[in-house]
């Protein structure tokens, strides 16, 4: 089964805002805070829409009478779904859940393909001769093993 990164639109009001930017902050930190304890792995950024003119890309965000709508970007990765509208939604009902009375709409949805080199798929042969060790080969001082660290130690403190 392929994974997806799913990408939702969602609305948010701000009140009592002056300028643009700061809704645009305001939105995205609130977001952010709805989301982290449940869905953390979530990426918001401030939504862009291109201009019907000059086709240059414009915040999707307004102010009026210090009441700002603003339009983020939500993007989650959806791993082994079965098809692109079952991957847009789980992001939904996931999303969703965390952002309670926030419209959600999906925006876009994309296969990841994603493979390992052929090098990272075959497990590494052991050496015969040599026992498969489950420590690791070095510690964070870069010492082979923990009786070497043992006996440094030991010779430090004169023991």
């Amino acid at each position: 089964m392929p994974d997806y990164n799913v990408t939702l639109e969602s609305a948010w009001i701000i009140k009592d805002v002056k300028t643009l930017d700061d809704a645009i902050g305001i939105a995205i930190s609130e977001a952010g805070k709805r989301l982290n304890p449940q869905a953390k792995f979530v990426e918001v950024e401030a939504g862009m829409l291109a201009c019907p003119f000059c086709e240059g890309e414009l915040n999707s965000a307004i102010v009026v009478a210090d009441t700002a709508l603003v339009g983020l970007l939500l993007d989650m990765k959806v791993f082994r779904a079965e098809s692109s509208e079952h991957a847009s939604r789980i992001a939904k009902s996931t999303i969703g859940k965390a952002l309670r009375d926030i419209p959600l709409q999906v925006k876009d949805v994309q296969e990841l393909n994603e493979t390992l080199p052929t090098e990272q798929k075959k497990p590494k042969k052991e050496r015969s001769g040599q026992k498969k060790s489950y420590l690791p080969e070095t510690d964070v001082r870069g010492e082979k093993n923990k009786r070497e660290r043992i006996n440094r130690d030991m010779d430090e403190e004169g023991l």
